[in-house]
């Protein structure tokens, strides 16, 4: 199982998370948000993205000014900075999105340790679901990803998920 709580599984990857790798260590994304237990998730990790997926770093904050203030001091130099506060399943949610080089980088936090958000949980399961089924399935996900699907509709449609796949796929089992 990959670690996915530390980027370096990344150096070895495909060409894209390589550069994604020399991207983060070189702009010392990790190393600044470290604090707050920052997580690489989304579709990147697990190979599934398409051209315009953006990175997205989860984070675990305790004080919410400070994890706004550490963000915006950091990151406000960056091309297309933006911050703002949302509510996202009932939870106080601060979300910032930047550019660094070519990717679009949104980094969100909550007040949950990343491991047990809803974004850690659907990449996990979504990495098993890949692993067991197969190449020809991840290039499937990809293709509906790129005729418009979310990540999580698109694993619920070829899995047969009938309501809410962002709720079904927290209960999928391999």
């Amino acid at each position: 199982m990959i670690d996915f709580g530390n980027i370096e599984y990344l150096k070895t990857g495909n060409p894209k998370q390589i550069r994604i790798y020399e991207t983060l260590k070189q702009n010392k994304v990790m190393e600044v948000l470290s604090e707050f237990d920052p997580i690489l998730a989304g579709t990147i990790p697990i190979n599934i993205d398409i051209e315009n997926s953006d990175l997205d770093i989860i984070c675990y904050w305790r004080n919410k000014a400070e994890f706004a203030f550490k963000i915006s001091s950091s990151f406000e130099n960056k091309t297309e900075f933006k911050i703002r506060e949302t509510i996202i399943d009932q939870r106080e949610s601060v979300i910032a999105n930047f550019k660094i080089d070519d990717f679009e980088i949104e980094i969100f936090g909550q007040n949950i340790p990343s491991k047990n958000q809803n974004a850690y949980k659907h990449m996990i399961v979504e990495h098993e679901i890949l692993e067991s089924k197969g190449e020809k399935f991840r290039l499937e996900i990809i293709k509906l990803k790129q005729n418009g699907y979310k990540t999580e509709p698109a694993f619920g449609e070829l899995l047969g998920l009938k309501t809410n796949p962002y709720l079904e796929l927290l209960e999928y089992k391999v």
